[in-house]
C-alpha cells in the first residue's frame, strides 16, 4: 500500500511538473492561438491553471465519451467565427479528434489524427479518416483558406524519420498507404509550411518514443505539421520545430503569419 501511495505521490509531482513547465512556455511565447492534442481528460477535468490562462479568454475543448483518451483543445485571444467539432464520422467525432474554427481571413482545422496501432491493426480505419478528414478538408476550402495543423500520426517523407528502411511499410506511421493519404491532402492545394521554409533540413523531429533514449539520441519522427492553402503562403513567415521544449513525447510546433 505504501508503494502504490508514493507512486501516486509521484505521479501527482510529475504531472505538476510539466504543467508548470507547460504554463511558463505559453505564457513567454504567448501565441495567438493555442493547440493542444492529446489532452487525455473531459472537459470538466481540464485544470484550472489551464483554464484561467487569462491570455486565452476563448476555450473549446472536444474530449470524446471515453475520459482518458485523445482529446483536443483550442484556445485563443480572439472568438472566432464559428467553431464546430468533428469531421461528421462518429466513430471518431465520438473520440474528441478535430475542431474547426472560423476566423475573418481563413479557417483553422486542428486534428489529432488516428494512429494505426501496434501491427497496423488500425489501418483500415486510419484510410477511412484519410479519405473523410481530406473531403472535410476540400469543402472547406471552397470558403475560405485553410490553416491544418495537428498530429497526423505520420512521417511523410524519408527525411522526416531517423530511420525509414527499417520502417518502411511495416511501422504505424510510415506505410505507404498512410503516406498516400497524407498526399491527398497536399493534392488538394495545400502546403506542407515546414518543408516549404526548409526543404533540406534533415533531423528534423517532432516525436520521439520514451524508449532506448530516443531523444537524447535524437531518433525521431516529424509527425506534427502546419498545412497552408496555397492563398495563405504570401502570408507565411515561419514555421518552426520547438524541440527544445520538454514535458512530452512530442514538442511543440509554431506558426507566424503576417496577417
Amino acid at each position: 500500500m505504501a508503494t502504490q501511495c508514493k507512486t501516486a505521490n509521484r505521479f501527482l509531482l510529475l504531472v505538476c511538473i510539466y504543467l508548470l513547465l507547460f504554463l511558463q512556455w505559453v505564457t513567454k511565447d504567448s501565441p495567438d492561438i493555442l493547440c493542444l492534442q492529446e489532452v487525455k481528460c473531459s472537459a470538466e477535468n481540464v485544470p484550472a491553471a489551464v483554464r484561467d490562462l487569462g491570455d486565452f479568454p476563448h476555450q473549446f475543448w472536444s474530449t470524446g465519451v471515453r475520459e482518458g483518451l485523445h482529446g483536443v483543445g483550442l484556445l485563443c485571444k480572439e472568438k472566432p467565427l464559428k467553431v464546430t467539432y468533428g469531421i461528421n464520422m462518429k466513430e471518431f467525432d465520438e473520440e474528441g479528434r478535430a475542431i474547426t474554427a472560423e476566423f475573418d481571413s481563413f479557417i483553422l482545422v486542428m486534428a489529432y489524427v488516428p494512429n494505426s496501432g501496434r501491427g497496423l491493426v488500425r489501418l483500415d480505419d486510419r484510410e477511412r479518416w484519410d479519405e473523410t478528414f481530406c473531403k472535410h478538408l476540400k469543402g472547406l476550402q471552397e470558403d475560405k483558406p485553410l490553416v491544418v495543423c495537428g498530429d497526423f500520426n505520420v512521417a511523410y517523407e524519408e527525411i522526416d524519420l531517423k530511420n525509414p528502411k527499417s520502417n518502411k511499410d511495416r511501422t504505424p506511421g510510415f506505410t505507404q498507404r498512410e503516406r498516400d493519404g497524407f498526399r491527398r491532402l497536399l493534392d488538394i492545394g495545400l502546403v506542407d509550411s515546414f518543408r516549404k521554409l526548409y526543404p533540406d533540413v534533415q533531423y528534423a523531429y517532432t516525436f520521439w518514443t520514451y524508449m532506448m533514449n530516443a531523444r537524447a539520441k535524437n531518433v525521431g519522427w516529424r509527425l506534427d505539421y502546419f498545412l497552408l492553402s496555397n492563398d495563405l503562403m504570401s502570408a507565411l513567415c515561419d514555421s518552426k520545430i520547438r524541440s527544445d521544449v520538454r514535458g512530452s513525447d512530442h514538442c511543440p510546433i509554431s506558426l507566424r503569419l503576417a496577417m
